[in-house]
């Protein structure tokens, strides 16, 4: 028996019921082509893009203010000087006493003074060009650079920064050289 909500063809007998198949359709060497094209070849073409931007993602993302050679107003590197800073930070009372491209600095902050006091020495064997000193304070103020003085193998000079009005909780500095 039919069942009376099934439509009936033109002859007055139930449709055919529709085959499923299990396999995907088959496909002309048009519509395949075409199905590459839209679906395979596309997606390739914007590989270059995402490649450079990718690029770009990662050499902009090397570039930190603790990475870098510092420069100068007059935009020139100078050899030997290393990384912008030295990476230690320093609480108020403590003191840097290192090496760095031949110049020993040893640096303290004076809380009573409100300055950075202390003495750069030349430990080579050669004249230091240029010598200076730069205090970078946690607030982001940069005191410094000290005037260049050059130093001769064993000469050393005395540093002072002020920091007045400045309010920070730590401190990094660097002497230069060059």
């Amino acid at each position: 028996m039919i069942h009376p909500s099934l439509p009936l063809s033109a002859s007055g007998h139930a449709p055919e019921p529709a085959v499923v198949s299990r396999h995907p359709p088959r496909y002309t060497n048009e519509v395949a082509t075409r199905f590459e094209k839209e679906h395979l070849v596309r997606p390739l073409s914007t590989i270059p893009a995402v490649v450079g931007f990718i690029l770009v993602l990662a050499l902009t993302g090397c570039q930190d203010n603790h990475s870098h050679a510092h420069e100068h107003e007059s935009g020139e590197q100078h050899a030997g000087e290393g990384s912008e800073e030295s990476g230690t930070r320093l609480a108020l009372n403590e003191t840097y006493d290192e090496v760095r491209a031949g110049a020993r600095l040893v640096l303290s902050y004076d809380s009573t003074a409100k300055s950075f006091t202390g003495r750069v020495e030349n430990t080579t064997d050669a004249t230091l060009k240029q010598v200076r000193v730069e205090v970078h304070l946690s607030n982001g103020t940069e005191l410094g650079p000290t005037t260049p003085v050059d130093l001769a193998p064993g000469q050393a000079t005395d540093v002072v920064l002020p920091a007045a009005g400045q309010s920070f909780t730590s401190w990094s500095t660097h002497p230069e050289v060059g």
